[in-house]
């Protein structure tokens, strides 16, 4: 096999659905397949097929089925060091779940595993806005908030392959702080996440009495925010301000913890630029320790959206051996 022929397979495994694609050494996704329904399947097993299934016929469709380096797989909760799904609260199967070992059998070729943001930390480094970096931190900004820390080139997993899980930072302590989906109070998830501008959204038209687009919406999501924000709307203004203080707020800790050279923004919310930014800029000046004031960047994503999610797993499998 000639090296500059080499493809992977990268696999984002969500709570809705499943993307799979093959890329390239620059970063090229020559083939993609985003037709499985996650939660369709009520078998692992079942899944897997499937899963197998698509990456050998795309493969083969493209020629590229000896060239295969082997696969990466972003899925939550899971372990990079077993290789193995473990308790994840929002995929239909429960328990202990052996993915690498299942899918190496279907494929006949490496696997490799990791978190969604690990991946998303990696597929920055090789393709992205972390290009050429050794110390950073992603920040994702989705339904939850997920992060990927990066020392010295590596990915840290910690003891057993859960570390830096910095969504779960306890910022407001007792019984007044929001319950997480994690089971705990207070955490920067049920603030700073998608789901949390929403919380946030509905807590503020109880508390302040002033007009507002977002009163008219039953069901209010972030998106909905941005567009009230968008349109001038005062309230939602003070939404992204209140979410942006609070994120900026504990990524001035995280910059104390590893004096990170960049943190990287990545996910949906990001959409929401300066109504997040500004903010969030102006609470990690006020709150960052002297000693790495000026010193750590603030950076979003360089990946496009639609191709994120592969390409930070597909990088996962130029470590395989």
């Amino acid at each position: 096999m000639k090296r500059e022929k080499e493809i992977v397979i990268g696999v984002d495994i969500g709570g809705t659905g499943t993307k799979i694609g093959l890329v390239d050494k620059q970063g090229r996704i020559i083939a993609r397949d985003e037709s499985i329904s996650t939660k369709s399947y009520e078998s692992f097993n079942g899944y897997i097929d499937e899963v197998g299934r698509i990456i050998n016929s795309l493969a083969i469709s493209t020629g590229c089925k000896e060239n295969i380096k082997g696969i990466g797989v972003g899925a939550p909760d899971s372990n990079y060091y077993t290789g193995n799904i473990e308790h994840a609260f929002n995929l239909p199967w429960k328990g202990i779940l052996p993915l690498a070992g299942m899918l190496s059998k279907r494929c006949n070729t490496g696997v490799r595993v990791t978190n969604d943001a690990n991946a998303a930390a990696i597929g920055e480094m090789r393709y992205g806005a972390a290009k050429g970096m050794k110390n950073f931190i992603v920040i994702t900004l989705g339904t939850g908030v997920g992060s990927g820390i990066v020392i010295n080139g590596e990915v840290v997993y910690g003891c057993d392959g859960f570390a830096g899980e910095l969504g779960h930072v306890t910022m407001v302590r007792g019984e007044e702080g929001r319950l997480c989906g994690c089971g705990r109070r207070g955490c920067l998830e049920a603030y700073c996440s998608a789901t949390g501008v929403a919380r946030t959204a509905k807590e503020m038209i109880e508390k302040i009495n002033e007009p507002s687009l977002l009163r008219d919406i039953k069901e209010i999501t972030s998106r909905d925010v941005y567009e009230a924000a968008c349109n001038g709307d005062k309230l939602a203004l003070k939404i992204f301000d209140f979410t942006g203080r609070m994120l900026g707020e504990a990524i001035a800790d995280f910059i104390a913890f590893s004096s990170p050279e960049a943190i990287i923004l990545f996910g949906g919310l990001t959409r929401a630029g300066e109504y997040l930014l500004k903010p969030l800029k102006q609470a990690v000046e006020k709150n960052v320790l002297h000693t790495f004031k000026g010193k750590t960047k603030i950076l979003l994503s360089q990946l496009k959206d639609s191709d994120a999610a592969i390409l930070g797993a597909s990088a996962l499998a130029w470590e395989i051996e």
